[in-house]
């Protein structure tokens, strides 16, 4: 079976929105604590659930998922100059922890076929 040029491009989008969640992600968490880590997890929930949603399959899910992770463990590594974007606290754990455990929860969620035709 091939894979189709725009379903291959929808999946390079998911995983661009996977980087670009991560970024904003890091960003926004520490920010106006709690609502930039609810925010920030909004975002991943949002990106994994709708990549489901749009490709019909986990791997909708999977591939930002996975985006996310490798961005996410990159943004975490503290430059040799010192600059770094998670703080030790509470808040980037619950972020690192809470988007993980969201990126299994949507790639594993049961695929409902819709509602609309006989099934017979």
């Amino acid at each position: 079976m091939t894979a189709r040029p725009g379903r291959i491009a929808l999946y390079v989008l998911l995983g661009v929105l996977g980087a670009l969640v991560a970024l904003a992600g890091a960003l926004v968490q520490a920010g106006l604590f709690p609502g930039g880590l609810l925010l920030a997890l909004a975002g991943c929930v949002a990106v994994f659930y709708g990549g489901a949603k749009a490709t019909g399959s986990r791997a909708g899910a999977a591939v930002p998922a996975a985006v996310w992770v490798v961005s996410v463990i990159l943004l975490t590594t503290s430059r040799p100059e010192g600059d770094f974007l998670f703080a030790a606290g509470v808040g980037p754990y619950i972020y690192l922890l809470g988007g993980a455990l969201s990126a299994v929860v949507c790639a594993t969620l049961p695929q409902v076929p819709p509602s609309g035709g006989n099934r017979t």
